[in-house]
C-alpha cells in the first residue's frame, strides 16, 4: 500500500520535480519507512522526531536532514490532498536550520530543571543523568548492557559506537547514585541497562516521546541528542582540551568536535558581557 502511494506521489510530481529531486526524495522516503517500520497511514510525529534524532546522531549535515525532511513533508501534503491520511504527522515538525549556527544546548539551570522534573521517576532520572554525564548517543545508551559498566573505575564500555568503534566513557558519582537507584528498583530479567517489558532494550521512539513530554512540561526544547551537545558544551566551557572531548564523544573526525571550540568562545564572550554590565 505504501509503495503504491509513493509511486503515485512521484508520478503526479514528475513534471514539477527535477530528476535529482526525485532521486533524493525517493531515497529519503525509502530510508524513513525502513527506519519507522510502519505503514504510511500509521506514522506519528514521534516516529519522525526519532528519525531526525537518528540522523543527528549519525552527524549528517543540517542541509542533508533538511532535504530528507522536505521529502517527507511533501509526501504527506500529497497524502492529505488525496485523502490518504486523516492527519498530517509532519505539521508539528520544525525544519532544521541549515546555516552554520552553534548546536543547541541547555544551560546549567535548564539541566537542573530537567533533573528536578524527572527525580520522581528513577528510570527517567537515570537516562537524563547518563546522557548528560557520559555524552553517549541515545543508540549507544539503549544498547548498553549491565556487564559493560565498570563500577570500580566509573567507566562504561561502548561496544559498538558509530562506525562499530569501541571506546570507554566516564561517569560521575551523581550518575553512579542515579543508576544504582534505578537498577535496584527495576530488577527486570534482562542484560540491558534500560530494558523494556519484553527483556529487550527500550526503543528510541519511546525515549524520544518521553523527552517530548519533558519539553512540553518545562517550556524549553530538550531531546536526547541535546544532552550530548550539552555534555560537550559544558566541558568546552570549562576549557577541557578539544582532543579529550573528541575522544569522549567518539568522534573520528577532529572537525566534528571543532564546533565546541566555538561554544567555548561564545561562553567567554557571554562572561565578558556579564562583567561589563
Amino acid at each position: 500500500m505504501s509503495s503504491e502511494v509513493q509511486r503515485n506521489f512521484f508520478d503526479d510530481h514528475r513534471a514539477r520535480f527535477s530528476f535529482e529531486t526525485i532521486r533524493s526524495y525517493r531515497m529519503a522516503l525509502r530510508q524513513f519507512f525502513a527506519f519507522c517500520e510502519k505503514n504510511f497511514d500509521e506514522v506519528k510525529a514521534t516516529d519522525i522526531r526519532a528519525w531526525l534524532s537518528s540522523m543527528e546522531e549519525k552527524e549528517l549535515k543540517p542541509r542533508t536532514i533538511h532535504i530528507k525532511l522536505s521529502a517527507l513533508k511533501s509526501f504527506y501534503r500529497y497524502c492529505m490532498e488525496e485523502n490518504k491520511v486523516k492527519k498530517n504527522p509532519t505539521v508539528t515538525i520544525q525544519t532544521p536550520k541549515i546555516d552554520d549556527s552553534l548546536p543547541y544546548y541547555l544551560s546549567k539551570r535548564q539541566v537542573a530543571l530537567l533533573q528536578e522534573h524527572t527525580k520522581e521517576n528513577p528510570r527517567d532520572r537515570a537516562i537524563v543523568e547518563m546522557l548528560y554525564a557520559t555524552g553517549v548517543r541515545v543508540s549507544e545508551l539503549l544498547q548498553m548492557k549491565k556487564e559493560d559498566i565498570k563500577w570500580e573505575t566509573m567507566q562504561i564500555w561502548i561496544r559498538k559506537g558509530k562506525g562499530n568503534k569501541e571506546r570507554f566513557v566516564l561517569f560521575t558519582h551523581e550518575c553512579t547514585e542515579r543508576l544504582k537507584t534505578y537498577i535496584e528498583t527495576h530488577k527486570e530479567e534482562s542484560v540491558y541497562v534500560f530494558p523494556n517489558n519484553r527483556g529487550s532494550h527500550l526503543s528510541r521512539v519511546f525515549v524520544e516521546k518521553r523527552f517530548q513530554e519533558f519539553s512540553e512540561a518545562l517550556g524549553f526544547i530538550v531531546r536526547p541528542h541535546t544532552m550530548r551537545h550539552t555534555f560537550a558544551a559544558h566541558l568546552a566551557e570549562k576549557n577541557m582540551p578539544q582532543s579529550y572531548i573528541q575522544e569522549l564523544l567518539g568522534h573520528s573526525n577532529f572537525n566534528s568536535t571543532r564546533i565546541y571550540t566555538r561554544l567555548n568562545e561564545a561562553a567567554r564572550k557571554k562572561q565578558y558581557d556579564h562583567y561589563q554590565v
